[in-house]
């Protein structure tokens, strides 16, 4: 420190005779450096969370439970209005052909967390339990030095049934997959929902939404104001069953039946919730710096008119694109300021691998092989072809997309397979699989190659032990697990409980 401020004196000290313009850049160069070097020795740039938090965006992911593709205003759906998702789609990336992991929830949840389809974790269908010998997206986060939160719907811990407070006990909780701090429920939630803060629960009241973007904000402001950068998940469960609804949220929805008033009326109050969220991190201040990403769990549901899917042919659990894609958006204004409409395919498996390019992630931080890809390429020009198709599993049935051509089996080992090019049909109403035979056999023979991967990783051979644990739950409703037992009493007339405690 000594040195530093003799050389500073020397610097600052007046010359004896006049200089010259080199002579003075070459004193100022000298001052520029010798304070830096001061605010160094004061800590001031040593490497630090905070250090990192300034080059590092905070984080929060959100995700509909249950929205078709063509369910927002933005897409001119007939009667619903979405204003807040418009005017984020105005101001970010959207993306019109993005992919949920998997046709059901659980399985896409999965790959957010991994990277992987969901197959390659264990997350077959919903209900599934994440296994934990997975390697997940907060687990890398927190390691990187960001707080991590999670809020609302969980439903990786192999628990079936509407969701109930997620129990302290229970060893697939969030904070097992690396969430610090969390408020879940085991599943789909509605009005008034019970929450689980880190295993303690606690009654709320009002539109689900409202309640876990409220809750999520007090995190997210009290993380403002640390050292550390927060990724913050929000999951809602809107617009899943049971529909229930405000009046004022579905009194737009009159002339429709009940169920589908309060099943919109759901999406009302969804959408006002992310307003209140965009509002608040621009209120505080740090909506430049926080990359924020919507998107839904799987396609729309059947039962719903005007249809939920934009005109795309199947609904949730089916594979073709009224199951699979979903409406999407990034919004990041610090780093995304021209905002646009990409065709891109991208897909949830994605996440991880755009996340650790932009935070720095080290490569072993995610298990492999990985699905995904970074898409942060995307955020500054048009791409016209993506590198490694997208890959897709659910029960028997099965998908690869490369950029405009599909092909999907609706049951592996069947040798029944059908093939569509998305950019002439995107409905996929024509098989082209007799009339383009050599792209037809191309796509058939990668599918099978990346499913054989698949079925790899499903046996444990991606983890160091060569097998999977032999401790992972089997998928069981929770009205049966023993630990819920002294709650049923006081629940059972919920109406989101009742039906299933009395079959119990």
């Amino acid at each position: 420190m000594i040195r530093f401020l003799a050389k500073l004196t020397v610097a600052l000290s007046p010359p004896s005779h006049r200089v010259s313009r080199n002579c003075l850049r070459q004193r100022m160069a000298t001052l520029a450096t010798v304070v830096s070097a001061i605010l160094c020795s004061q800590m001031l740039c040593t490497p630090s969370v905070k250090a990192a938090s300034s080059d590092r965006p905070n984080i929060v992911l959100v995700m509909a439970d249950d929205m078709g593709w063509g369910q927002t205003s933005y897409y001119n759906h007939p009667i619903l209005k979405t204003p807040n998702l418009d005017a984020m789609s105005a101001s970010g990336l959207r993306f019109d052909r993005f992919y949920a992991g998997a046709p059901v929830c659980s399985p896409t949840r999965a790959t957010v967390l991994t990277g992987r389809t969901n197959d390659r974790s264990g997350v077959q269908s919903h209900g599934y339990a994440l296994r934990r010998q997975e390697k997940t997206l907060p687990h890398a986060l927190r390691g990187a030095g960001y707080v991590t939160g999670h809020f609302g719907k969980w439903h990786l811990n192999g628990l079936r049934g509407p969701g109930a407070p997620v129990l302290a006990s229970d060893d697939h909780h969030p904070g097992e997959f690396g969430f610090d701090h969390w408020l879940s429920v085991t599943n789909f939630f509605d009005r008034d929902p019970i929450l689980s803060r880190n295993g303690k629960f606690e009654s709320f009241t009002g539109d689900s939404s409202e309640v876990v973007v409220g809750e999520a904000m007090k995190f997210i402001r009290r993380q403002s104001k640390s050292d550390q950068p927060f990724f913050t998940v929000i999951w809602f469960g809107s617009p899943h069953s049971p529909f229930v609804a405000s009046d004022s949220d579905k009194q737009d929805f009159a002339d429709q039946k009940l169920d589908h008033q309060n099943h919109y009326g759901e999406l009302v109050a969804m959408d006002r919730s992310i307003g209140t969220l965009r509002r608040e991190l621009r209120d505080m201040k740090i909506a430049d710096n926080t990359l924020v990403w919507f998107c839904s769990d799987n396609g729309g549901l059947k039962q719903f008119g005007p249809e939920t899917v934009g005109g795309l042919r199947g609904h949730k659990g089916t594979i073709y694109e009224g199951g699979l894609r979903v409406p999407a958006i990034i919004e990041w204004p610090g780093r995304i300021n021209q905002p646009r409409v990409t065709n891109y395919p991208a897909c949830t498996t994605d996440i991880f691998a755009t996340l650790s390019e932009i935070v720095g992630l080290d490569d072993s931080t995610r298990m492999q092989p990985q699905d995904g890809t970074s898409l942060v390429r995307l955020f500054d020009e048009e791409l016209s072809q993506r590198v490694s198709p997208l890959g897709f599993r659910y029960q028997t049935n099965a998908a690869l997309i490369d950029n405009n051509w599909k092909i999907l089996t609706e049951k592996l080992g069947s040798n029944k397979f059908s093939l569509y090019n998305l950019a002439e049909d995107p409905h996929e109403t024509e098989d082209l699989s007799t009339k383009d035979v050599q792209q037809f056999e191309s796509m058939k023979r990668r599918l099978l190659a990346w499913n054989k991967s698949v079925e790899a990783s499903v046996a444990g051979l991606d983890y160091p032990e060569k097998s999977v644990n032999a401790n992972e739950p089997p998928p069981r409703l929770w009205t049966e697990v023993e630990s819920y037992a002294p709650y049923l009493d006081d629940w059972k007339d919920r109406p989101e409980f009742k039906s299933w405690i009395q079959k119990r």
